[in-house]
């Protein structure tokens, strides 16, 4: 069963969240609310998050000051951040949510179509990293278990080396048709995201055909990139 992302939805006006449920209830993902920064904060000590929805107009900590605060943690720095406001002051304050870390920055009222599509694009981006950073753990520990059958005196296991290909394969796929979609979009932050994951799987790709028979780095085995 493939776990669904989470959404994490930030505002201090119950009819606001309610309306942002509304909308992404379509997407079938988990949303999660918040009604103030300090209580999106809390939230992301313990969960992940595939993208943010937080409304810069609230009392106390507003949205700049939490996009702040989300952006120096290790954490959660990397999770998206779509800003969501009533007002709107000129270019200044769209600059100033672009540089608080926002990847784009939405006035009310928003058409619910354009949202919906602008999450459910950061929701397929963060969906194939899941898949990914699976496959790198599952490639690990084949690689481990590889090296203990070889001490022992076992046979090299390319029937596991040919189902991680396979399955890494699947991903390779759906990461192409989603970038191929996304190059139709003027959506940059998005497209950034996507040629990340794209050299993520390049990195996967060369660790296991360094595994197959008849490689020059088929001998000790190829470092597994790191995650991130």
């Amino acid at each position: 069963m493939v776990q669904k992302a989470k959404i994490l939805l930030v505002d201090d006006r119950p009819e606001n969240l309610l309306a942002l449920e509304a909308i992404l209830s379509a997407l079938d993902q988990t949303l999660v609310r918040a009604s103030s920064g300090e209580e999106a904060l809390k939230a992301l000590l313990t969960d992940d998050f595939a993208v943010i929805l937080l409304d810069v107009q609230m009392p106390g900590m507003d949205g700049f000051e939490t996009a702040a605060h989300i952006k120096r943690r290790e954490r959660t720095r990397d999770i998206p951040i779509i800003f969501l406001t009533a007002i709107n002051h000129g270019p200044h304050h769209t600059f100033r949510g672009y540089a608080a870390g926002a990847v784009d920055y939405i006035s009310k009222p928003f058409d619910p179509w354009v949202l919906r599509a602008k999450v459910s694009v950061f929701v397929e981006l963060y969906m194939k990293n899941c898949q990914l950073r699976e496959q790198a753990a599952l490639l690990r520990l084949q690689l481990e278990q590889g090296g203990q059958s070889g001490a022992a005196g076992g046979k090299e296991p390319a029937g596991l080396i040919a189902e991680l290909s396979a399955r890494l394969a699947a991903v390779e796929e759906q990461a192409e048709a989603l970038t191929k979609q996304l190059d139709d979009s003027a959506d940059a932050a998005a497209v950034a995201t996507a040629a990340h994951l794209e050299r993520k799987l390049t990195g996967l790709r060369r660790a296991l055909d360094a595994l197959e028979p008849g490689t020059d780095g088929g001998g000790s085995g190829p470092t597994v990139p790191p995650q991130g």
